[in-house]
C-alpha cells in the first residue's frame, strides 16, 4: 500500500503552478515536473540525467556550483525562501532570469534539495523599465551639473557620490592614467574604502586598460573580461578591498583612454547591462567634461601667449629702428676714423653691442613668430644623424642619449637653421633638468590631425611630431603652465633668459605647428614639436648672383622714421646712388609721378597712418611696372607672405650698409 504522505508530496509536485526540481547532494536531478520541463525546454526524463548547473548559463556555472556545494555542506540547511534572483538557460540556449526557493529534504535515503523555480520576465522587465527611467533621469542630472556648474572640478568630485547611493555600489572612483603608462591617479572617489582606492585603481590600470578598446569595442571591463591570470590578481586586489567584482568603464580623448570610471562593490546581481550602461554614460559625460575643460585651457594659452608675443614683436620692431639709427651712425663714424686705432676699437665695441642687441630682436620675433624664416623640405634621420654626435659631446657623458624614429617617416617643412636651434634648445633644457644624469630619448613620428579632432590647435592636416623626452626633474603644474611664457625661468639669476621655450614655440607656431610640454614632478618631461609633413622636396631655383654692389641709379627711400630715414639715405648716396626721400606712402606716389628717373623703390613695411609699404609697392608696381622693389623692416608683416601677388623682397633691420647695397643691387638686377 502506498504511502499517503508520499503520494501527497507528489500530487503537490506535479500539480504545483511553479517549476519544481529535486536534486541530490552532488547536484545531480532526480525529479521534475511537468511545468519544469516546459520552462526548460526539456523531456521531464531527459532532465532526470542532468545536473542542475545544465540550466544554469555556461558563464556562471563555475560559480553556482561553489555556491551550491557550500551550501550542501552546512551541517544545518535552513531553506532560502523566495527572491532569490538567478539566470537560467534553456535548451534551446536562450537565457531567462528567474526567482529559486531552495529547500532541503531529510529521507531515509539521504539529504535531497527541492526547488521552487518561477520565470520572472515579465516582472523583471517591468522593474528593468523603472531601474532604466530612473539612470536616464540620473545621467540627465549629472550631464546638467557638469555644464551649469561654474567649476567643472568640483562637479565631478560629487559624481561618485551620486553614483553610489544610486546603484548600491560599494565604492567609485574617478581614475585618470598618468602620462607614459605609469598607473593611474585617484581624481575623485566616494565610498568606505578610500584606503584601497588608488592600490585597487593601479592594479586595474595596469591589467584592465591595456583592453580596453579605442573608442568602440565592449563598453566597459568587467572580471569576466580578464584573462585567468589578470583576473587572478584583480580578485586578489578586490578583496583586500571587500569586493568580490568591479566595472571599469573607459574614458576617451581623441581615441585614447584618458582615465576611467571605476565601480566595485559585491551585492548579488553586481554587473546588470543598466548598471554598466549607467556607468558607461557617466564616463562619455566626463570625457566631454574634461575635454571641453583641455580645450578652453588650450585656447586661453594661446590667446595669452598671442598677446604677449603681439606686445613683444611691436617692441622689436621699434628696437629694430632704434639699433638701425645707432649701427648706422657708427659705420659712417667708422669710415671718418678710419685711420685712428684708438677710435676704431671703441666703434668696434659699439658695434658688437648692437650685434648682440640685433641678436636679441631676432629672439623676440621669434616668440612674436614675425622672424624671417627659410622653411624648406629636412629629411628629420638625416638632421639627426648630423646633430645627435653633436648632442652627446655637448649634453656631457652622464647623460645618455638615445634615438628612437619610426620607419618610412615623411620630409617636415621647416627653416633648417632654426629647427636645429630649437632641437638643440629643448635638449639643453633636459640637461638642465638632469642635474645627476640621466636618459635623453629623441625621437620622430608621424600624426594626423583630424578635422573633427576637436583640437583647437595644430590645424587638421599631416604631421612629423619631434619628441624630446628626459628622465629628469619634471615640473610642478603652475611651473609646466607658464613655461612658454617669455623670460619666465625656474633658474637662478645668470643662468638662463627664459627665452628658449618660447622662442622653439613661436617657430613651431609660425612653421604651421605647435610645440606641447607633458611633465610631472618626478617622472621627467616630455615636449613634442608639431612641424607640417610634406611627401617631396620642392626644387629650389637658384638666385643670380648679384654684381657690383655700387651705382648711380635714382632710389627713393621711404620711412616714417626721420632718423632712419637720414641712415638710409646717407648708405645710399655713400654707394654712389642719387636718392629722393619721403616720410610716407602718399608723398612718395608723388614724388614717383615728378621723377620718371627712379629706378628703385625702397620703402618700410610699416609707415605710420595710410598705406603700408607692401600697399605703396603694389600701387607703384602698378604705376610703373619697370620699378624695381625693396623692402625693409624691424619685423616681418603678416601681409608679407601675400594674397597670390609676387612678394618684394625684404631686408631686415638692422643691416649694415655692405648688407643694403648688396640686397640694393640684387633688386636693380632682378629688374633688369
Amino acid at each position: 500500500m502506498a504511502n499517503p504522505q508520499t503520494s501527497m508530496f507528489e500530487a503537490l509536485f506535479a500539480t504545483s503552478p511553479d517549476a519544481m526540481v529535486v536534486t541530490d547532494a552532488g547536484g545531480r536531478i532526480v525529479l521534475a515536473n511537468e511545468q519544469a520541463a516546459r520552462l526548460f525546454g526539456y523531456a521531464v526524463e531527459t532532465m532526470k540525467t542532468l545536473a542542475v548547473e545544465a540550466l544554469v548559463p555556461a558563464n556562471l556555472r563555475a560559480r553556482h556550483l561553489q555556491h551550491r556545494t557550500h551550501y550542501a555542506a552546512e551541517p544545518r540547511v535552513r531553506p532560502m525562501g523566495s527572491g532569490q534572483e538567478l539566470s537560467g538557460i534553456r535548451a534551446d540556449g536562450s537565457q531567462f532570469p528567474v526567482e529559486i526557493a531552495l529547500s532541503p529534504i531529510e529521507t531515509g535515503d539521504g539529504r535531497f534539495f527541492a526547488a521552487s523555480i518561477r520565470d520572472i520576465s515579465e516582472t523583471q522587465r517591468a522593474r528593468q523599465a523603472l531601474v532604466r527611467a530612473r539612470y536616464d533621469t540620473l545621467v540627465a542630472h549629472i550631464g546638467r551639473l557638469l555644464l551649469e556648474s561654474a567649476n567643472g572640478d568640483a562637479a565631478a568630485n560629487d559624481i561618485p557620490r551620486i553614483l553610489v547611493e544610486a546603484t548600491g555600489m560599494i565604492a567609485v572612483t574617478i581614475a585618470l592614467v598618468r602620462a607614459r603608462g605609469a598607473g593611474a591617479d585617484v581624481r575623485a572617489s566616494a565610498g568606505p574604502v578610500p584606503a584601497a582606492d588608488e592600490a585597487l585603481t593601479n592594479t586595474l590600470a595596469t591589467v584592465a586598460f591595456p583592453r580596453v578598446a579605442p573608442t568602440g569595442g565592449q563598453p566597459a571591463i568587467t572580471l569576466d573580461d580578464l584573462p585567468p591570470g589578470d583576473a587572478s590578481r584583480v580578485h586578489e586586489a578586490l578583496a583586500r578591498a571587500g569586493c568580490s567584482y568591479f566595472v571599469l568603464a573607459p574614458m576617451f580623448d581623441r581615441g585614447l583612454p584618458m582615465g576611467a570610471l571605476v565601480g566595485v562593490g559585491n551585492d548579488v546581481a553586481p554587473l546588470n547591462s543598466d548598471r554598466v550602461h549607467l556607468l558607461q554614460s557617466v564616463a562619455n559625460l566626463l570625457a566631454s567634461n574634461v575635454q571641453r575643460a583641455r580645450s578652453e585651457e588650450q585656447l586661453a594659452h594661446a590667446q595669452r601667449l598671442d598677446a604677449i608675443g603681439q606686445l613683444t614683436g611691436g617692441v622689436a620692431h621699434d628696437f629694430n629702428n632704434l639699433l638701425t639709427v645707432i649701427s648706422g651712425n657708427l659705420q659712417l663714424l667708422e669710415a671718418e676714423v678710419a685711420g685712428r686705432s684708438d677710435s676704431r676699437e671703441i666703434v668696434g665695441s659699439a658695434m658688437r653691442a648692437v650685434a648682440r642687441g640685433a641678436e636679441l630682436t631676432r629672439k623676440l620675433l621669434a616668440i612674436a613668430r614675425r622672424q624671417r624664416l627659410n622653411p624648406q623640405p629636412i629629411h628629420i634621420p638625416e638632421l639627426f644623424a648630423e646633430l645627435i654626435p653633436m648632442l652627446t659631446r655637448t649634453l656631457g657623458e652622464t647623460i645618455k642619449v638615445s634615438v628612437e624614429n619610426e620607419p618610412d617617416l615623411p620630409d617636415v617643412i621647416a627653416d633648417p637653421g632654426e629647427l636645429d636651434a630649437a632641437i638643440l634648445n629643448l635638449a639643453l633644457n633636459a640637461r638642465d633638468a638632469m642635474p645627476r644624469g640621466g636618459r635623453l630619448t629623441i625621437g620622430a613620428s608621424r600624426r594626423t590631425i583630424d578635422a573633427d579632432s576637436g583640437l583647437v590647435e595644430p590645424a587638421a592636416g599631416e604631421y612629423v611630431v619631434l619628441n624630446v623626452s628626459d628622465t629628469g626633474l619634471g615640473m610642478a603644474p603652475e611651473v609646466l603652465a607658464r613655461a612658454f611664457e617669455p623670460f619666465f625661468t625656474t633658474k637662478s639669476s645668470g643662468r638662463g633668459s627664459g627665452l628658449g621655450l618660447s622662442m622653439v614655440y613661436g617657430f613651431a607656431k609660425q612653421s604651421g605647428g605647435l610645440l606641447t610640454a607633458d611633465s610631472r614632478l618626478g617622472y621627467g618631461t616630455r615636449m613634442e614639436l608639431y612641424l607640417p609633413a610634406v611627401q617631396k622636396a620642392a626644387a629650389r631655383k637658384p638666385e643670380p648672383a648679384p654684381r657690383a654692389s655700387t651705382g648711380g641709379e635714382s632710389i627713393l627711400v621711404v620711412e616714417d622714421e626721420p632718423e632712419v630715414l637720414a641712415i638710409a639715405v646717407a648708405f645710399l648716396k655713400s654707394l654712389g646712388y642719387k636718392t629722393c626721400a619721403a616720410a610716407g606712402a602718399e608723398q612718395a606716389l608723388r614724388i614717383l609721378d615728378e621723377h620718371a628717373d627712379i629706378a628703385l623703390l625702397f620703402s618700410d613695411v610699416i609707415l605710420g597712418t595710410g598705406m603700408d609699404g607692401v600697399e605703396l609697392a603694389a600701387v607703384a608696381a602698378a604705376r610703373r611696372p619697370r620699378l624695381a622693389t625693396l623692402l625693409t623692416s624691424g619685423y616681418e608683416h603678416p601681409a608679407l607672405p601675400g594674397d597670390g601677388r609676387p612678394v618684394p623682397p625684404l631686408l631686415r633691420k638692422p643691416y649694415r650698409r655692405e648688407e643694403l647695397a648688396e640686397a640694393v643691387r640684387r633688386a636693380l638686377d632682378q629688374r633688369a
